[in-house]
């Protein structure tokens, strides 16, 4: 008999949002020169939550100045008393958990257990791994008697992260000793503007950290200003634009960018836990992950049975409110990602691949998609070939460690990879060729603030996490 859950809703009380809501540059909350808004909605039901002011080129310019006065201050700063500064915004997000999840979730429709378990408490991690940091940053660079801070940071972060990116880019950044200009996603900056309150409280000097809401534009002006790197994440095309705009020019940039990650499975790995792993690689956040292990490869004599493991575990996934503390899938961030997913998964029926979705009620009202995944696909296809960045997986065999090996990276990208076997020896060998930033093995999706992430080839360059995410902000 399947089991029956209740509603579990958690309340909206704990996470008030404003109207409106304006920039943060300075230290205080300032208006757009252009005075124009755009809407902030949320994609469980399509309502609009706040409006939010869209920057200008000026915006950007006030922001990256008062960034650049900040530096006198902040870079000059002995790293122990950083380190004070950084420790406050990690115990604030900690004591203020509920808030920032419930607001991640009514922004981004992720599951409000997603939230509460891994976004905000890993976005606390940083500011706290790096504040052990400051004051030890010449055994980041060694052989380096003192390293500098470059001087101002930009920071452009996606939607599919919100908290989290903003913690992977500031954290280190402000350990280092430079200031922040903090783009946040269109569709997702409510997060970013709390932490602004944090910020706030936790006494930074006015122009430290600045937050400058905004679309595309808004991004393009920042890689124009002048700062002294880029820091990014989202999207391959939009990665290789900074990449072309900041060229000839003395600004440093973190590029991490899209993935099609293969995530292989041996006909000797626990069956069980191979499932969960693969669930956790491809459906966590609705898919929206860059490392998502969007690519199953299947050991073919293994293939039917986990066919119908993964089939008989789509069952079980419930589909729903994001605020629900049962859900598992929520909803995906826009409709503009919604129709693209829809798109691809036509394309897959359109060259001949196999589509099986959960049996799930989708609701009336909201961006929801099932969690799906294809057979019978070809590797030329676009659903394999293409980052969906949804609840979609791919499932391709092999007969070889070493046919797995071409098939995993036969791809642009190259940013993660997971293997599933028993046998240590193979799973080293495989993982050892590689084409990728992270192999996870016999898991999928394990992060730490103290390892380091990161691509290859179109899925970027430069490291985010552990010591390792410190190089990109310091000069030796």
């Amino acid at each position: 008999m399947a089991l029956r859950f209740e509603p579990a809703l958690e309340s909206i009380a704990a996470a008030p949002i404003a109207a409106h809501y304006d920039h943060f540059i300075d230290g205080a909350w300032t208006q757009s020169t252009g005075g124009e808004r755009f809407a902030t909605i949320d994609p469980a039901n399509e309502t609009e939550l706040s409006r939010v002011a869209c920057g200008t080129g000026e915006d950007i310019a006030r922001a990256v100045a008062a960034a650049r006065t900040a530096t006198s201050t902040w870079g000059r700063m002995p790293g122990r008393e950083r380190a004070i500064y950084l420790y406050r915004i990690a115990r604030a997000i900690t004591e203020r958990s509920r808030e920032f999840a419930v607001l991640e979730t009514r922004d981004g429709g992720k599951p409000i257990a997603e939230s509460r378990d891994f976004d905000i408490p890993t976005a606390a991690a940083h500011f706290f791994y790096y504040a052990g940091w400051a004051d030890k940053l010449a055994y980041a660079l060694p052989g380096t008697a003192a390293p500098a801070p470059l001087g101002v940071v930009g920071a452009i972060v996606p939607w599919n992260f919100p908290l989290l990116m903003a913690a992977w880019k500031i954290a280190p950044a402000l350990a280092c000793g430079n200031t922040i200009v903090l783009k946040p996603a269109e569709t997702t900056p409510l997060t970013a503007l709390r932490l602004a309150d944090v910020i706030a409280d936790a006494g930074l000097p006015a122009g430290t950290v600045n937050i400058v809401t905004g679309d595309g534009a808004t991004g393009a002006a920042l890689v124009a200003a002048e700062v002294d790197k880029i820091a990014f994440t989202g999207s391959t095309a939009v990665g290789k634009g900074i990449a072309r705009a900041i060229a000839g020019t003395k600004k440093r940039a973190t590029l991490e960018l899209g993935g099609k990650a293969a995530n292989i499975v041996f006909a000797d790995a626990a069956r069980d836990e191979a499932i969960d792993g693969i669930v956790n690689a491809i459906y966590f956040n609705q898919g929206h992950v860059c490392c998502a292990g969007s690519r199953l490869l299947v050991e073919e004599r293994a293939h039917d049975d986990i066919v119908a493991r993964l089939t008989e575990r789509l069952r079980t996934l419930r589909l729903g409110q994001p605020l629900d503390k049962n859900t598992d899938i929520g909803a995906i961030n826009s409709r503009e990602q919604y129709d693209r997913i829809v798109a691809l998964v036509q394309s897959g029926i359109d060259d001949g691949a196999t589509l099986v979705q959960a049996p799930c009620a989708i609701p009336e009202r909201g961006f929801f998609y099932p969690p799906s995944f294809f057979t019978g696909a070809a590797p030329t296809q676009r659903i394999v070939r293409e980052e969906i960045f949804g609840p979609v997986l791919t499932i391709l065999t092999f007969r070889t460690a070493a046919e797995a090996i071409e098939k995993a990276n036969a791809t642009p990208y190259g940013l993660s990879a997971g293997v599933w076997t028993s046998d240590g020896a193979k799973a080293r060998f495989v993982a050892a060729r590689l084409r990728a930033g992270v192999v996870w093995c016999n898991t999928f999706n394990r992060f730490d603030a103290s390892a380091a992430f990161g691509g290859y080839r179109e899925s970027g360059y430069g490291r985010e996490g552990g010591p390792s995410g410190l190089h990109g902000y310091l000069s030796a």
